[in-house]
Parts: C-alpha cells; sequence; structure tokens
C-alpha cells in the first residue's frame, strides 16, 4: 500500500476544473481581423485601399474647409466675399436668405406656407398602410381621403370642389361593384360614365354648395406653384398613377385579344422610343392646338398627363420581365383552382410578380423623380429652375453656384436615398430570393 501512495504523489497533478478558454490572437478578431480580410488581404487589395484613403483624404481635405469656413450671414455674394477676405469658403447666405423661394417658389403666399408642408407630413401618414405591411389597415379611409385633402391644401378654393370630386369616385366604384358580376368591362366602363356624369352634375351643385357654405382657402393657380414643392407633387402624383396604369399595360400587351395587344405594343415602344423632354414640349406647346378655342388646361395637368405616360411605358416593361420569370405552373395551378382570370392575377400571379420587379420600378420611381427637374425648360419654376431662373438672375446673387447646386443635390439625395433603402427593405420582408 505504501508503494502506491509513494507512485500516486509522483503523478502530475491533474486539475479538478475546466482551464478557461484563451482569447483569440489578435490578428483573428475585431477590428484587425476585418481590415485584414476586407482591405488588406492581398497586395493587389492593400494597393487600391491605400490609392482609396489618399483620395478621400483629397477631396475632404478640399472640400470640408470650403464647407465649414462658409458664411451665413451676408446679403449678397459680394459681402460674402468680402467676409472672407481671400480665405477658402462657401456662400451659404444665399441658402438662409431664399430657403423659401427654393423650396415653395417665389409667388406662393408666404402666409399659406403652413399648407403644402402639412400636406407633406399628411402623406407619410397616407402612405403607411399602403407602403408597411404591419401599418394598421383602419386607416386605409384616410389613405382614399388624402388625394382630395391635399388638393384643397394645396391648391385651396372651395372644399366643396374636392369634395364633389371624391363622390365621384364613389360613384364609379359602386356602380363598378353592381356591374362587375355581369363583365369587368361593362363595371370599368360603367364606372367611368357615372364618375363623369356625377363631375358634369357637379359643376351645376358646386356653386350653390360654395354659396350656403363658403369653406374655402386662398386660391392659389397652379402658375405659382414652384421649387422643391413642384418637383414633389410631380413625383408623388405620376409615381402613384404610372404604377397601376403599367400594370395595365402589362397585362394587355400579354393579351390574348390582338386589338388590345397591339394598342399596348404601339403605347409602349412609342413612348419608350421619345425623350421625355420631348413630350414636355407637347404638353406646353402642341397640345394647345387640340384644345377648343378659349380654352384652358392646366399645364401642371398636362405636365403630369405627359410624364405619367412615359413612366407607365417603362414600368409596363419591369412588371412584364416579372410575370415572364413566373414559371408556367403557377398559371396552371391558378386554372387547377378554378379561377378566372382576374381571380388569378390578383391572388396569384401578380404578387409573386411584383415581388420580383420590385427593384426595377424602385429604378423607374428614383429616376422619374430626378426628370421632374426637366420641367424648368418649358419654364416652370422647380427648383432647379428657381436656381437658374430668379436667383441666379438676381445682381445679389449671380455667381453662386456651387452652393445652390449642392442644396438642390442634397434634397433630391435624401429622397431618393430613402426610396432606395426602403426598396431594400420592403425585398427582405417580403423575402423576394427565389430559393
Amino acid at each position: 500500500m505504501s508503494d502506491t501512495h509513494a507512485q500516486a504523489a509522483r503523478l502530475a497533478f491533474v486539475r479538478a476544473e475546466v482551464i478557461p478558454p484563451a482569447p483569440p490572437p489578435i490578428a483573428e478578431a475585431g477590428l484587425v481581423k476585418w481590415l485584414r480580410e476586407n482591405l488588406f488581404s492581398s497586395i493587389g487589395n492593400t494597393i487600391l485601399t491605400l490609392v482609396s484613403l489618399w483620395a478621400i483624404w483629397w477631396v475632404l481635405s478640399a472640400t470640408l474647409p470650403w464647407v465649414f469656413n462658409g458664411v451665413w450671414n451676408a446679403n449678397s455674394l459680394q459681402e460674402c466675399r468680402e467676409i472672407l477676405d481671400g480665405a477658402t469658403g462657401a456662400c451659404w447666405a444665399v441658402i438662409r436668405e431664399r430657403w423659401e423661394q427654393l423650396l415653395f417658389g417665389v409667388t406662393y403666399p408666404s402666409n399659406g406656407y403652413w399648407r403644402p408642408t402639412l400636406a407633406f407630413v399628411l402623406l407619410f401618414v397616407a402612405l403607411a398602410p399602403v407602403l408597411f405591411p404591419k401599418a394598421p389597415r383602419t386607416m386605409l379611409p384616410f389613405t382614399a381621403v388624402y388625394p382630395f385633402l391635399a388638393y384643397f391644401l394645396i391648391w385651396g378654393g372651395a372644399i366643396w370642389v374636392p369634395l364633389m370630386a371624391a363622390g365621384g369616385f364613389v360613384v364609379g366604384y359602386l356602380v363598378f361593384q353592381r356591374l362587375v358580376t355581369q363583365s369587368f368591362a361593362m363595371g370599368f366602363f360603367g364606372a367611368i360614365g357615372a364618375a363623369l356624369v356625377f363631375w358634369w352634375l357637379s359643376g351645376f351643385v358646386t356653386p350653390t354648395l360654395t354659396a350656403l357654405a363658403p369653406i374655402t382657402l386662398e386660391a392659389v393657380p397652379s402658375r405659382d406653384m414652384g421649387g422643391f414643392m413642384l418637383n414633389l407633387i410631380l413625383g408623388t402624383v405620376c409615381v402613384s398613377l404610372s404604377l397601376p396604369i403599367g400594370i395595365a399595360l402589362a397585362l394587355g400587351r400579354q393579351s390574348s385579344m390582338p386589338i388590345i395587344k397591339w394598342i399596348c405594343v404601339i403605347f409602349i415602344e412609342f413612348i419608350r422610343g421619345v425623350p421625355l423632354i420631348t413630350l414636355l414640349f407637347v404638353a406646353n406647346v402642341v397640345l394647345g392646338y387640340f384644345l377648343p378655342p378659349e380654352s384652358s388646361f392646366d399645364l401642371i395637368l398636362r405636365v403630369i398627363i405627359m410624364i405619367t405616360m412615359f413612366a407607365s411605358a417603362y414600368i409596363a416593361e419591369v412588371v412584364r420581365g416579372g410575370l415572364a420569370a413566373l414559371p408556367k405552373g403557377q398559371y396552371e395551378a391558378a386554372a387547377a383552382l378554378g379561377l378566372d382570370y382576374p381571380q388569378a392575377m390578383r391572388l396569384i400571379i401578380l404578387p409573386q410578380a411584383l415581388k420580383i420587379s420590385i427593384p426595377g420600378i424602385v429604378n423607374v420611381a428614383v429616376g422619374l423623380f430626378k426628370d421632374t427637374t426637366l420641367v424648368s425648360v418649358i419654364a416652370m419654376f422647380d427648383l432647379v429652375g428657381m436656381i437658374r431662373g430668379p436667383i441666379l438672375a438676381s445682381t445679389a446673387w449671380n455667381g453662386v453656384y456651387w452652393e445652390l447646386f449642392g442644396f438642390a443635390a442634397a434634397l433630391f439625395f435624401v429622397v431618393c436615398y430613402g426610396i432606395s433603402q426602403y426598396s431594400q427593405w420592403l425585398e427582405r420582408q417580403l423575402q423576394t430570393d427565389r430559393r
């Protein structure tokens, strides 16, 4: 027994607990690992990283002093230069003095700036149940009312005008619901006819209602719209209208009816083959020759029609690509379930095709919003038109370019970047990958 104890005493000590794990090497964890794997993983990547860092440093070293050394309190470009006294710096005073004109235009009433601002804020409330699946469905009635409310806030006038327009849509919808069970075409054209009749009758009723209950805001004609507000109006309205029209054109192009198919094909190919600026000149000049003498057709309405036509043709091709990407078995499955064409499209085909088409639709929407600046060539004072026209034409700020166009670029970047980020979020929510 004594020999056994002596042998055990000579054995190495055995731990009663587990040794804690050692930290990883510095090169295999944290920031060092990220830098080594992403920026300095090879000689070529190291050279590109160093060159990129030098380019970033060169741009920032030349830009940041100009930005942060800018002058905010001055009444003219000459006064800015006197304050800078040869130093590098921007003349941000033009933004401080002319921001109202950049956002709302020159002739929009200054005491009514709250109206388009309120309409812009309410726009997010109206879009919430449409853009976000988890938003409460109880907000959809406000979404339906918002276009008429926004018109009343921005254009003003009697409240009965947008109310009667809303009543026309309600009448058309009720007629459509009544006749669609017999035929979709009968319901569609019946709804349009009922809405037009109601609109014609409203012309006799509206003056009487206005006299009995004069609920009005100061009327603002369309020629007084300007600034970034005009870009937002055109972008929001045209994108909202071009999406359903583009879907209808895409479905019409795949129709088995030759007349419908070729009308859609000719429309899409013609519009896609014509520059947008040409359509804007048509809206501004040529369209007036087709109207009766002494008739007035609002310029903003004409521009909205042309831009909507232009965007809907491109969206139609995007949606058609999404429809073509679906396997034939989806159509056969819809037929096997006994669904007719409208039900199959609404419940099975279009939801999948639109999910596939999200990147293309967003690309068209972003491009369309930026293309609204082309209205400046037909004497509409949008944001770019305000910069090129009244502001740079003034003797006080003639020569200020980088500050004004940088401000315009920042506004457009915020909107377009927000649209892009929303589309990426929506793709993740809907899991658009075909796994």
